[in-house]
């Protein structure tokens, strides 16, 4: 069997198992179903991983596979491709390996769930959709799998549908996507209109010729190329949950854990940056978007490490973290490391899956009990999801010393602030210094919420020793929790019901070994991708690797300045993560509550930092609250005073009124009419007597 067939297979074997088990999954039954799309994933992680050893370590060349005619419409031709590089090769990795580990721990966590098929079918589509994107030749094909993660991942937000907030989450992330979306529809439109092509192929070689070309609209000359790229970042500021379109993001945790991890680690939240490296030739032409980038880039990860130090829910803590480090993989494309940002994309998949699984399997032995004010002490009853927290809580910090080495996070992460300062040291980037600054702040903050968490849920006073769960599934206000389950089915309404009920005190316990053994996998991953894949990715060996897969412009050393950054530089992200490890040690170890009765005084800053910077509301005043009031004027003031009212309704009433006159007329008395007669006469005499004496 060739290389290209086995692509092929490995690409379309999770829309196989989609369509199985989603069109015959209930007659298959929850085994059969469960064991064909989980083995279908498995045999594409396994494609993957051939794919990715024979280019790192075999010298395979890059090829493109072109299978059948996609859209043709004039000069808009498109094929379904499959486009093999290093950076596909980086996505069909991390994309399989995630998404198999994913499926085979929902074979514990949706044990009890009774659609576990339609589960299973969503998944398999979504993991089918994003290779479908990562394996694009063209900007067609890329958009069908951008919004076919989309359209997946409505699906699983939303897949305890009968739950209203699930449904209003899913929503929300459909309707914030379509803002970015439009965006990047316009973006590939500009495209072809300044190209006359959407093939990357032939359109990566014509964009050096085309810098400096301007466009002109309302008497200015704009740079098409920057206008283009801001553009396509929209999209990618959608998709990747960057400052402004982020908010979809932390109500995504309203689907099941497993989607969770699938969505915040592989698939839908790293497709952005995906994008963005891979149009490294249009941003290396287009200094403008390329700011953009990195300003939107730094800003995201500030502004979403601060709310994640005031949140309670263990998930939403991790989800902001996810878009934190998107950031921080933003402004590293943004000042021109791309292969910084696909690195940190690398590992930042196995331990972001590693946290988010390893938070199921708290809330799986907590009962469903996802608020961690509520934990503690759990560290001697979940022993193996306690050892794994602390591998993925090191790895995500990046904890580690320079010069010597750390867990995954320490070599992507501290990449990426080094190169930022390389960027504006050596004059790149202008946005650099601001993006360093911003990078080893938030590196502190990082470390001080993720440290919280693993205090709060694992080493405080076991809270849950003082909750009574007698009323634990029974309440019809099940709280979202509650919900988050998969030991209790729900009903008709969408609330959850333990048949077994939990009375008096709740023990914790240690999750199933089907979900303990991915979570052990990804610990590998989150423990060695980082010294393993370095010197491929942005050591020695990077640019053999990438290959021309990653495009840099003449000016940008970037990468290989940052390796000689001043010894300061290089210590400064593990100072401020010490700092940050250091007062969250203090803050709820050493004075343990002392993070509580901070909190219940609340004050104006935890207020905005546990309101998430009143984003909701704001956007809730804006356009909901705005929208509706547009409506009523449009409705109360356009439509039925204006139109029914000058229009429909107008002639009525001034019809009725000049009946009403006329009826008057009509009194049914002969000497009335008579009278009436005779004023017509004269009239009409008068009128006869001026034309004629005319």
């Amino acid at each position: 069997m060739t290389l290209q067939l086995l692509v092929t297979l490995g690409v379309f074997a999770p829309l196989l198992g989609a369509a199985i088990v989603g069109f015959f999954g209930r007659r298959l039954g929850d085994v059969l179903s469960q064991t064909v799309t989980t083995g279908l994933l498995f045999f594409s992680c396994a494609v993957a991983w051939t794919v990715f050893s024979a280019h790192t370590w075999g010298g395979l060349e890059a090829f493109t596979l072109k299978l059948f005619p996609f859209i043709n419409v004039g000069d808009f031709q498109s094929a379904w491709s499959i486009r093999i590089d290093a950076l596909s090769a980086v996505m069909l990795v991390v994309v399989t390996t995630v998404s198999s580990l994913v499926h085979l721990y929902s074979w514990g966590y949706m044990a009890a769930d009774p659609d576990k098929p339609r589960f299973f079918a969503y998944l398999s589509l979504f993991t089918f959709a994003m290779l479908a994107l990562v394996t694009a030749a063209d900007f067609m094909q890329l958009f069908f799998g951008w919004e076919g993660v989309g359209l997946a991942s409505y699906l699983l937000i939303g897949f305890w549908y009968k739950k209203a907030t699930a449904s209003a989450a899913a929503i929300k992330a459909f309707v914030v996507n379509r803002v970015g979306d439009f965006g990047f529809a316009l973006g590939i439109v500009t495209v072809f209109w300044m190209f006359g092509t959407i093939e990357f192929a032939e359109l990566f070689p014509m964009i050096a010729g085309k810098a400096g070309t301007g466009w002109e609209f309302l008497g200015y000359t704009w740079s098409a190329l920057d206008l283009a790229g801001l553009l396509l970042f929209i999209g990618a500021m959608g998709k990747s949950a960057q400052f402004f379109l982020h908010t979809w993001l932390p109500d995504a945790m309203e689907g099941p854990t497993p989607v969770s991890a699938l969505i915040h680690a592989a698939t839908m939240v790293t497709a952005g940056v995906y994008m963005v490296c891979l149009l490294s030739p249009i941003y290396e032409y287009a200094p403008v978007a390329a700011g953009v980038i990195a300003i939107t880039g730094a800003i995201t990860a500030l502004f979403a490490a601060t709310v994640g130090l005031a949140q309670n829910d263990i998930k939403r803590v991790i989800a902001y973290s996810t878009c934190s480090q998107l950031g921080y993989m933003f402004f590293a494309a943004g000042v021109g490391a791309y292969q910084a940002a696909m690195f940190h994309l690398f590992t930042h998949a196995f331990f972001k899956a590693l946290l988010f699984l390893g938070a199921g399997s708290v809330i799986n032995g907590m009962h469903h009990e996802q608020d961690m004010r509520k934990m503690g002490g759990l560290w001697k009853l979940l022993p193996v999801t306690y050892a794994v927290m602390m591998i993925g809580t090191v790895a995500i910090t990046g904890l580690g010393i320079p010069g010597i080495g750390g867990f995954a996070g320490f070599y992507s992460k501290d990449s990426i602030i080094e190169s930022a300062f390389a960027a504006f040291t050596t004059g790149h980037s202008a946005m650099g210094l601001f993006a360093f600054f911003v990078g080893i702040l938030a590196a502190g903050l990082t470390a001080y919420y993720s440290w919280r968490l693993v205090f709060m849920t694992f080493h405080n006073k076991p809270a849950w020793k003082d909750e009574a769960h007698a009323d634990h599934g029974h309440d019809d206000h099940a709280s979202h929790a509650q919900l988050e389950t998969h030991s209790e089915p729900l009903d008709d309404d969408g609330h959850a019901h333990d048949d077994h009920g939990h009375h008096g005190p709740l023990q914790p316990h240690e999750s199933p070994w089907v979900m303990l053994v991915p979570l052990l996998l990804l610990s590998v991953g989150a423990i060695a991708a980082g010294f393993v894949f370095a010197p491929y990715f942005i050591g020695d060996h990077a640019a053999t690797f990438w290959n021309g897969a990653v495009f840099t412009g003449p000016a940008n050393h970037v990468l290989h300045d940052s390796h000689g950054v001043p010894t300061w530089v290089k210590w400064s992200p593990l100072v401020l993560t010490l700092t940050g490890t250091f007062a969250a040690w203090w803050i709820y170890v050493v004075n343990e509550g002392m993070g509580r009765r901070m909190a219940d005084r609340g004050g104006v800053v935890h207020a905005f930092l546990y309101n998430k910077w009143y984003f909701d509301e704001l956007y809730d005043f804006i356009f909901v609250k705005g929208a509706r009031a547009l409506g009523d004027l449009f409705w109360k003031v356009g439509d039925v005073t204006i139109i029914d009212g000058g229009g429909p309704n107008g002639m009525a009433w001034l019809s009725r009124k000049f009946a009403g006159g006329l009826s008057r007329f009509q009194s049914g008395y002969v000497y009335f009419y008579a009278f009436v007669m005779l004023l017509g006469l004269a009239g009409f005499l008068a009128f006869a007597i001026y034309t004629w004496g005319a």
